[in-house]
């Protein structure tokens, strides 16, 4: 059973982390309607602003646990959860200090996927409303977190727990979904919208056409929410 859940967006904080975008929102529908938060330990992964923390925590969890590795973002989104008026344990790390806090029945995490030329010499072009590099520059192919990500998260769920992570096609969905199949889930899409390029993709469309990334006059992406379910 899924609330009608309005996310706090315009009263955020979100000076100096990553503001909540299109895949915020489309990770926050889907954690709706899948009504997997209610009553569950979750773990929020790459937090940033603490919105899809807030609102897991507004959707009925047990207890929210979010990490990031920026000390500016967990001030930042503990401010934001106090604001919201719910709790969320924000600490300081990566998944891999989470596993001193698990295991936990459900993971959402909307991880830095943007494929990122080598030194990202780009970023002076892209304007400071669109976060810190660090929030969304993922290397070449987008997988520098995706990657042990997707690797870790059997280790961080108790069985029967779930997973619901969102990133852009770009950075390779069917690995994505390969990964976590190989790690014992079963794991699919379950939510996909296509997009306008936002500031960080319109910097980067020439060298995305260049290293046939996207094809020549793309200006769109795809995002997708994947969900994995360990058994």
């Amino acid at each position: 059973m899924t609330i009608a859940y309005t996310p706090p967006s315009a009263s955020l904080n979100v000076e100096g982390v990553y503001p909540p975008q299109h895949d915020s929102m489309m990770l926050i529908e889907t954690l709706e309607w899948t009504g997997l938060a209610a009553g569950r330990r979750v773990l929020d992964l790459c937090t940033g602003s603490g919105v899809v923390a807030i609102a897991a925590a507004a959707m009925g969890a047990a207890s929210v646990t979010a990490f990031d590795i920026c000390p500016h973002a967990v001030r930042c989104s503990r401010g934001n959860a106090f604001d919201a008026g719910v709790h969320v344990d924000v600490r300081e790390g990566s998944w891999t200090g989470a596993s001193d806090h698990g295991p936990f029945d459900l993971i959402v995490s909307n991880p830095p996927y943007v494929p990122t030329p080598s030194g990202g010499g780009d970023v002076m072009s892209i304007p400071r409303s669109a976060g810190p590099a660090w929030a969304w520059n993922a290397g070449l192919d987008g997988r520098t977190v995706l990657d042990p990500l997707c690797a870790s998260a059997a280790s961080l769920l108790a069985d029967g727990g779930s997973l619901l992570m969102v990133h852009s096609a770009l950075a390779g969905v069917g690995r994505s979904v390969h990964l976590l199949r190989s790690s014992g889930f079963d794991a699919d899409v379950v939510a996909s919208q296509r997009i306008p390029f936002g500031p960080v993709l319109s910097a980067r469309a020439d060298w995305l056409e260049r290293t046939g990334q996207i094809e020549r006059g793309c200006r769109t992406e795809e995002l997708v929410v994947i969900r994995a379910d360990k058994p």
